[in-house]
């Protein structure tokens, strides 16, 4: 074991810093328990010579507690359902997912 991959266990088990929350495959039965760091963004889109700002709401999640998240995927987190929209995006090292969720 890494220092960087201890220290990672660390963050992602301290819960001031990630919750625990429940994924479900769209495709197959499969569900698990993960833990999440939680992010809202706001995110400026323009259209035309207008920009809106609209809420957003993002995951990382390890790779290693989650392999292969797809679109459409639930993830759960207490009583608030999101979908994964778009494909999931890995950091440069590859150990974290970025999942871009909306609301179910």
């Amino acid at each position: 074991m890494t220092v960087f991959t201890a220290a990672m266990d660390r963050i992602y088990t301290n819960p001031s810093m990630a919750v625990a929350a429940l994924w479900m495959s769209a495709t197959t039965s499969e569900e698990r328990t993960i833990r999440v760091i939680r992010r809202a963004p706001d995110r400026i889109t323009e259209f035309g010579a207008g920009r809106f700002v609209s809420d957003t709401v993002m995951v990382d999640v390890r790779v290693y507690d989650l392999p292969d998240p797809r679109p459409s995927d639930l993830i759960v987190i207490g009583a608030d359902s999101f979908t994964i929209q778009g494909e999931p995006i890995r950091d440069r090292e590859r150990l974290i997912w970025a999942l871009d969720l909306r609301p179910s």
